[in-house]
């Protein structure tokens, strides 16, 4: 039971760990919308939500040699492999920030982010109320 308790969470854990991320990553892509040579970049969410979920059943842990030492376990961290996105349009500057699709992108993944989140907040709200009765 709590194995599967422990996945489910970790799968929105992860999931919103690299929305945060792409947003991260959109946001920049807009604000250099005008940088001269700047090139877009993206990552693939979804092979990136089944690496972590993947690397996570595997649960890497540090080995310790005192008992005094904190438990670590290894994370995703901010390494997320990015890649160029090919613009539709080339530009005389060099540039490939297309505004209209970051837009898009950046919204879609808003809702997608706070679409994960209601769903957490849901679960753990039929968590707590199974709980208590």
């Amino acid at each position: 039971m709590i194995d599967k308790l422990d996945s489910t969470f970790r799968f929105h854990q992860e999931a919103l760990n690299l929305r945060a991320r792409r947003q991260e990553v959109l946001a920049a892509n807009i604000a250099h919308a005008d940088t001269p040579n700047f090139k877009a970049r993206d990552f693939n969410f979804s092979s990136k939500l089944i690496e972590a979920v993947e690397r996570g059943r595997q649960s890497m842990s540090m080995t310790s040699t005192s008992p005094r030492h904190l438990t670590g376990e290894a994370g995703t961290g901010g390494d997320t492999a990015l890649m160029y996105r090919t613009p539709t349009q080339s530009s005389i500057d060099g540039n490939t920030v297309e505004m209209d699709v970051e837009r898009v992108n950046f919204a879609d993944n808003a809702m997608r982010y706070e679409v994960n989140l209601t769903v957490l907040s849901s679960k753990i709200k039929s968590l707590l109320l199974a709980v208590q009765q």
